[in-house]
Formats: C-alpha cells, sequence, structure tokens
C-alpha cells in the first residue's frame, strides 16, 4: 500500500489561491475515483476537486473558511501500490510541507500522533456518556398539583432554607426523587422556568463561521458602503397597462419563446434610458479619479441562491431584444441556482438590477455594486386606489427604489433617468420604438 497526495490544482484564470468552503469526504471515508472531495471558491465561482484515485481518506489539509495556494497539499489517500508519496516527500523544500505537516495533528485527533490512520483513534470520544444526567433533571415537567415529591430530609432541609418549593423540582433519580443537584439546577434555572410549563430558557450560542460565499458577500458590500456614498431616490410607477401587455404577450407567445416577467422589460426601458444618460451605465476608479463609462450595456441580475446573493450578468442588453433579454435572464438564474454559473457570467456587469419580487416590500435602499454608480430597485406590485381626476380607481402600482454613487451621480440626474424609465414602462409601447 502507497500514499497519493491531492493538491489544490490551478483552476485557470490567474487565479493563485482558493477558499476551501465545503469538505465531502472526513478521514477513514474510502473513496472511489471521481468521488467529490471537496469545494473550492474563488472570487464567486466554486470549483469542485474530484478524487484521481480509489482510496482511503488519511488526512485532510485544511480547514472550512481557510485560504489554500495553488498546488498545496489538500488530501491524502491511502491506495494500492506505490501511490505518488514519494512526490510528496520531495516538497518540504519547497515551503508548502511544513504547513501541511503542521495540520497533520489536526487531521488525525488520535491519542498517539504517530499513527494518525488508525482507526480506533475516534473511539474514545464516545467515553463521557454520563454528563447528560443532569441536564435531564432540569428539562423535566413540575409534577401535578397534590403529588407529593420524593426527596431525601437533607434535601427537603436545603430546599426550606433556600425556598424552594420541592412541587417545582423535576427530580432525576427513581421514580423522580430529588437529589441535591436536581434543587442546584432549579435555583441555576430559577423558578419562573418551571412555571411556564413548555416555555424554557434558551441560553445557546451558535458559533457560525462566515466562510466562502456569505464571505464574499460581506466583503462585497463592506466595500461599497464604506467608499460609496449612496443617495437612494424612491417612485412610484402605475404599471397596469404593462402587466396587461405582458398577460397579452404571454398568451400569444410561441412555444419557442420564454414567459416573460417584469425583468425584460425594466432592461429593455433601462438601456434607452442609458442611451440618453450614458454616465449612468459606468465603473467609478475612486482611486484613479477615472469614470469609465461603457457604451455596452451590462445589466447584472441580483440573484438569491441557496447559497447567498450572486449578480449574474446579462452582457450587451442592448443588443438584446425583449424576447433575448428574458431567454438570457431565465438561463442565468438557473445557472446561479444550481451553482454552476462560470466567473465570466457572474462578473462584468456594469449597472445592476435588485428585486425580491412579492417579498420586495414598499421601499428598499439597494447598495450599489461596487464599482458602478447606480442600481435599480423593484419593489413588489400592489393594486392601490388611485385618483384620476373624478374618482378613485384601482391601479397595479410598483414603486422602483434606486441608489446612486453621489460622488459623480447628481440627485437631478439621478431623478431624471428614473423618471425616464418611469415613462417607459407606464406606456410600454415605447420600449419597441427605435431611436
Amino acid at each position: 500500500m502507497g500514499e497519493h497526495v491531492i493538491k489544490l490544482p490551478d483552476v485557470g484564470e490567474g487565479v493563485a489561491e482558493a477558499e476551501l468552503v465545503e469538505w465531502h469526504v472526513k478521514v477513514g471515508d474510502l473513496v472511489r475515483e471521481d468521488a467529490l472531495l471537496a469545494a473550492v471558491m474563488t472570487d464567486k465561482a466554486t470549483v469542485e476537486i474530484p478524487s484521481p484515485v480509489d482510496g482511503e481518506v488519511l488526512w485532510l489539509g485544511a480547514e472550512i473558511g481557510q485560504t489554500l495556494a495553488v498546488g498545496s497539499p489538500i488530501v491524502r489517500l491511502k491506495v494500492a501500490g506505490e501511490g505518488n508519496a514519494a512526490a510528496a516527500k520531495a516538497e518540504p523544500a519547497k515551503g508548502e510541507s511544513p504547513a501541511a505537516e503542521a495540520e497533520v495533528p489536526k487531521a488525525a485527533p488520535a491519542k498517539k500522533p504517530a499513527t494518525p490512520t488508525a482507526q480506533p483513534g475516534p473511539k474514545p470520544a464516545v467515553a463521557p456518556a454520563k454528563t447528560p444526567v443532569r441536564p435531564a433533571a432540569a428539562t423535566g415537567a413540575p409534577r401535578a398539583a397534590g403529588e407529593k415529591p420524593l426527596a431525601s430530609p437533607a434535601v427537603r432541609l436545603r430546599a426550606r432554607e433556600a425556598g424552594v418549593d420541592l412541587r417545582q423540582v423535576a427530580g432525576s433519580g427513581p421514580a423522580g426523587r430529588i437529589s441535591h443537584e436536581d434543587v442546584d439546577a432549579f435555583l441555576t434555572r430559577g423558578p419562573q422556568v418551571a412555571r411556564t410549563g413548555g416555555l424554557v430558557l434558551n441560553d445557546t450560542v451558535e458559533d457560525i463561521k462566515i466562510v466562502g460565499l456569505r464571505r464574499k458577500i460581506a466583503e462585497k458590500m463592506a466595500l461599497a458602503k464604506s467608499r460609496i456614498p449612496h443617495i437612494t431616490y424612491v417612485e412610484e410607477v402605475d404599471v397596469t397597462a404593462l402587466e396587461d401587455l405582458r398577460a397579452a404577450l404571454n398568451k400569444e407567445k410561441r412555444a419557442d419563446r420564454p414567459k416573460l416577467t417584469l425583468l425584460p422589460f425594466l432592461v429593455r426601458a433601462m438601456v434607452k434610458a442609458i442611451a440618453d444618460q450614458p454616465g449612468l451605465n459606468a465603473l467609478f476608479d475612486d482611486e484613479a479619479g477615472i469614470v469609465h463609462r461603457h457604451g455596452g450595456v451590462h445589466v447584472g441580475i441580483a440573484a438569491q441562491t441557496p447559497g447567498g446573493l450572486v449578480v449574474p450578468v446579462v452582457k450587451h442588453a442592448e443588443a438584446r431584444d425583449l424576447w433575448d433579454c428574458a431567454a438570457e435572464i431565465n438561463r442565468l438564474a438557473e445557472a446561479a441556482k444550481s451553482g454552476s454559473a462560470t466567473r465570466d457570467e457572474l462578473s462584468g456587469s456594469t449597472i445592476t438590477i435588485t428585486s425580491l419580487g412579492a417579498m420586495g416590500g414598499v421601499a428598499t435602499t439597494p447598495v450599489i455594486n461596487h464599482p458602478e454608480v447606480a442600481i435599480v430597485g423593484v419593489n413588489k406590485m400592489m393594486v392601490r386606489p388611485v385618483w384620476d381626476g373624478s374618482q378613485f380607481i384601482p391601479r397595479k402600482m410598483m414603486n422602483l427604489s434606486s441608489s446612486f454613487d453621489h460622488r459623480v451621480v447628481d440627485g437631478w440626474d439621478a431623478a431624471v433617468f428614473i423618471q425616464r424609465i418611469k415613462t417607459l414602462l407606464e406606456t410600454p409601447a415605447l420600449i419597441f420604438i427605435e431611436g
């Protein structure tokens, strides 16, 4: 038998390091060739690492959330034959092995560090099985009224001196007998807990390490809020005519066309508004003091996924018609939710749309996707009474909550931009007029 060392592969695109976000195996597991061992994240793309051989996991070289350099050893397998252990032994001179060797005790926390591969190592962890006895006493329910508690004279005396009603104390002994430990537990909890029936205090604290996509989101939001002075502009839009048009187009659509949502209309409206105000379709390099104004409109669509918020990008929306925009939005949304979106699909946006759908609230304050200068937020649609000059009539209304980088976008320009989008959405025929 030999050992096979698996290193973090070069994932391409000039990436020199990656964050470990998930282990699919643990020490002692038997794995087959091509079985998934781990997942790492570079920027916002997740890369899965398969096993190149059959073997048994001897050692894991990192913890979740740790950043690893490309070429770092991450897994050691016991394999049939010689494996590639000889190549692994030659690595210490390059500086990779010291970190790996330091991790060995973590990966195999057995009593004998010299034998990290021994299976019996984890078994002693079963030994401390007596500790649950005391918590069990604290979780018992108080006895019914009139039921005499079982306790020794010494326990009763102590309870009287402490002012404890033993009828409210749950006993952990045979037949519910109350011990000194039960009285201690009751005094620690306080009598109010026992009197509340099923309501109990919960003092637990769960520590959750921020890793992977969630850490990337945290870093991006902190950067945006610390460096961009936001101005948020909220406007009400009557989308009754737009919804009627959308319903009619969906009813008459061809089989090869996707179902239309509000987003494709909004993308096309933004393209037309940007044609009048190209300064909104830009990236601001605040360190160099340069605004990079883009001709191509690359619209990021903020999408909620099981792993967190990602922003797939509809590239060159200016060259896409309504149906093409809808198809691309649907394709990117599916790729984002399944985790198969590529780095290219998750980067390169010049302006962003954020929408929470039915959960969109009345108004929001969207955070700009740094280094962009504008983000358009869609709030939920509601039927509201609107005064038409002689009476109130029901109309489908929706707010747009949009934020702008106030360093390079004045409030007036922000208002003109949103008012242009409002006009296009309220008179949707204008969206289809070229020029």
